[in-house]
């Protein structure tokens, strides 16, 4: 990793002072909001002094620091961001878009890697997703639009939430502070009735860059309506660009004193994370504690997931103590909190045989995706996630219909319609293409009540096809809890039992062909059109060998089986890559495979295969 400056251990602190004060309790308190509890920087000749951070956060940042590279006095190079005078350097917001997403680089210190995403660009960002929604809303003059904001752990993320409060006020919108919050639970803000908690709000912005590092941010956007599109995320940018021209020093500093006086708080997680108890004692047959007995563990990754073991879990019964990574720390110091990364996988694993629990739950950082482990350590994520809920799922709604991404395997296909009676629409990678594939098959009238991606973004119908992680996960307790009531199970083979039969592939890969976007061999064309070149190429090639059969059906990249497994080569949604995914019965198989691919791209030398080179030469 790069080597840390001082302009990075400074945004370090900062954050990270807000953050000590944030309790894991039961109503998981956000008490850094508190202007008297924050706690100050000490300088002292120029030298930052470590005062008042807790143990576990400065053991984080020693991590980073006490490397080769690394071993040096930290000194701070910048003032606190509320004093200093903001700069305007010219930035492109359109290279901030990352599909329905915003995301860029909100901390300095890492080589390569230049800050994008600033106070000032946040702002601008703000202050143009209100402008959308006045137009969307529509709202007559008697009535203020309200804006909620939360955001995931990282340590850019209260000096952004600030900045978001002044581009919303500046707007003249009501800006409604939730600090360390979910990105689920902030779509279901814009539906909650509940005047207490100043609900429902008009619009939701989540502060949260999902599983990149500590040194990136960004935002997603909610309505009623539920997250934003492509093309929303485009206009808002181009809004943003306009406003953020016309932005001075003063004008900031006057947003800044006006934001301070009209932003209100709210601990709305206590709303979300009750609803999440009440929809388990439903399923128990509205018993108290239906998990009493039950040891679950859970693993946020130091994310913003903690709040499952002692909102949820605790509160229904279950035994969590063993549980890890639960209080946010922005660096992520154990490893990375995503479901799909095989380091954060081995250790929810190891922490479920360690415990003896009866099953694990694992977030990603901001708990839009989920995965588990049953008291074995057979983990479901990816095809087997999608095979569990997809079994829950059919019980309750039979013969629907499951959407999943272009990636899942044929033993998923013949898992869900063979065994569990469903149909099985394999689409394209995005969970926000699956998503609105499943929304787009029940508006022409096939029932889809499952959209879910191998990544662990799952969305139901009966939950307002919302991506969300901790509700994925409470369909597995209500299946835990309803089959201890009804007698005809116990435990996490509960679980276990609902996916035997899944055929799963000896043998997975990735391997990613990069496009050198200055090669010549583009000859003027993007690399969007160079790649679909090569796919179209690798299409013709296919049709004319015997052992390989290209799918039937098949809506991204081309899918081809053979060798009694199949490959996929796609173009990436926002990168100059095609990611070849293989699946075989053996090694042997896949390197079949994947020579087939070869004999067909060798051609293009614009494109990197020295990855699939040394595939096939293993």
């Amino acid at each position: 990793m790069a080597a840390i400056s001082g302009k990075v251990a400074q945004n370090v602190f900062l954050a990270q002072c807000c953050q000590r004060n944030r309790q894991l309790d039961s109503q998981y308190r956000r008490d850094c909001f508190t202007p008297k509890k924050y706690y100050s920087p000490c300088f002292q000749g120029g030298k930052l002094a470590w005062a008042g951070m807790l143990p576990m956060q400065l053991h984080s940042l020693a991590k980073y620091q006490n490397g080769p590279e690394n071993r040096r006095s930290v000194y701070c190079n910048a003032v606190s961001s509320t004093s200093t005078i903001p700069s305007f350097e010219k930035v492109d917001f359109r290279k901030l878009q990352n599909g329905s997403d915003i995301r860029g680089v909100a901390v300095a210190g890492v080589e390569g890697e230049p800050v994008n995403v600033t106070e000032a660009v946040t702002e601008a960002i703000a202050a143009a997703f209100s402008a959308w929604l006045l137009d969307k809303k529509r709202a007559d003059a008697s009535r203020r639009l309200k804006v909620s904001i939360g955001h995931d752990s990282r340590i850019s993320a209260q000096k952004l939430q600030d900045a978001v409060s002044r581009g919303i006020t500046r707007a003249g919108l009501d800006a409604i502070q939730y600090g360390l919050a979910s990105t689920p639970a902030m779509f279901n803000s814009t539906i909650t009735e509940n005047d207490d908690f100043l609900c429902p709000v008009d619009g939701s912005i989540m502060i949260t860059a999902s599983h990149l590092p500590y040194n990136r941010n960004g935002f997603k956007f909610f309505t009623n309506s539920g997250g934003l599109g492509k093309g929303d995320i485009t206009d808002i940018l181009e809004r943003a660009a306009s406003i953020y021209d016309k932005f001075s020093a003063e004008g900031l500093r006057a947003s800044e004193q006006s934001a301070s006086a009209s932003i209100k708080r709210v601990d709305y997680m206590s709303v979300y994370t009750s609803d999440l108890v009440k929809a388990v004692r439903k399923a128990a047959g509205n018993i108290d504690k239906p998990l009493e007995g039950f040891h679950i563990v859970v693993d946020a990754g130091n994310g913003a997931g903690g709040f499952f073991a002692v909102s949820v879990l605790e509160p229904l019964g279950a035994i969590t103590t063993g549980s890890q990574f639960l209080e946010p720390d922005g660096l992520f110091p154990n490893h990375i909190p995503n479901p799909e990364d095989k380091a954060a996988m081995r250790a929810i694993t190891q922490a479920v045989l360690n415990n003896k629990a009866d099953l694990g739950i694992i977030f990603d950082t901001d708990v839009d995706r989920s995965a588990a482990v049953d008291s074995s350590g057979c983990e479901f994520n990816r095809n087997r996630l999608i095979a569990l809920i997809s079994a829950i799922v059919l019980e309750e709604h039979p013969g629907t219909t499951i959407v999943t991404d272009s990636v899942t395997s044929d033993g998923l296909t013949t898992f869900i319609e063979k065994k569990l009676g469903g149909k099985h629409h394999r689409f394209k990678r995005g969970y926000k293409n699956v998503i609105d594939e499943g929304i787009r098959l029940n508006s022409l009238g096939e029932e889809s009540h499952l959209a879910i991606e191998t990544s662990g973004h799952g969305a139901l119908k009966e939950n307002f096809w919302l991506d969300d992680g901790a509700y994925l996960m409470v369909k597995l307790l209500n299946k835990l809890a309803s089959a201890r009531v009804s007698g005809t199970g116990n435990g996490s083979k509960v679980l276990t039992d609902l996916v035997e039969g899944l055929e799963e592939a000896a043998f997975a890969d990735e391997i990613r062909l990069k496009i050198d976007q200055n090669h010549s061999d583009l000859k003027g064309r993007s690399f969007r059109e160079y790649g679909e070149t090569v796919l179209k190429h690798l299409e013709n090639t296919t049709c004319s060998n015997p052992k390989l059969l290209k799918a039937p059906v098949n809506y991204e990249g081309v899918r081809v089986s053979g060798y009694g497994g199949w490959f996929l080569l796609r173009l990436s949604l926002h990168d100059p890559v095609l990611p070849l995914n293989i699946e075989a019965p053996s090694k042997e198989d896949a390197m079949k495979l994947g020579l087939a691919v070869l004999a067909a791209v060798k051609e293009f030398s614009a494109l990197d295969t020295s990855a699939l080179d040394k595939f096939v030469q293993v």
